[in-house]
């Protein structure tokens, strides 16, 4: 599974409704609308990198309001379950 997170700049007075618009597409799993200088960060998991094309380029700078993006690629992902799940092996009673 590949990972990318895109930044996205909008217009800001329809938020709500680009995050949803945004949310909708497949291979988008999360939308977040944050603080700073970017108004929504959208993460995108597919399975090919071909299809990063599809979904990014190819649908979600499509959505009216979408100013600019940057997207991120992820090389691993850490998280606090893959941790619990990495330090619970062989430790059954």
């Amino acid at each position: 599974m590949i990972t990318a997170i895109v930044l996205i700049k909008t217009s800001v007075d329809r938020i709500p409704e680009i995050a949803e618009a945004i949310a909708a597409i497949e291979g988008v799993s999360e939308v977040y609308s944050v603080t700073g200088g970017y108004d929504l960060v959208a993460m995108v998991r597919v399975r090919h990198h071909d299809d990063l094309a599809t979904v990014i380029p190819g649908r979600l700078n499509k959505v009216p309001g979408v100013e600019h993006t940057e997207t991120q690629i992820a090389f691993r992902t850490y998280s606090q379950h893959d941790l619990e799940a990495a330090f619970a092996l062989g430790l059954d009673e």
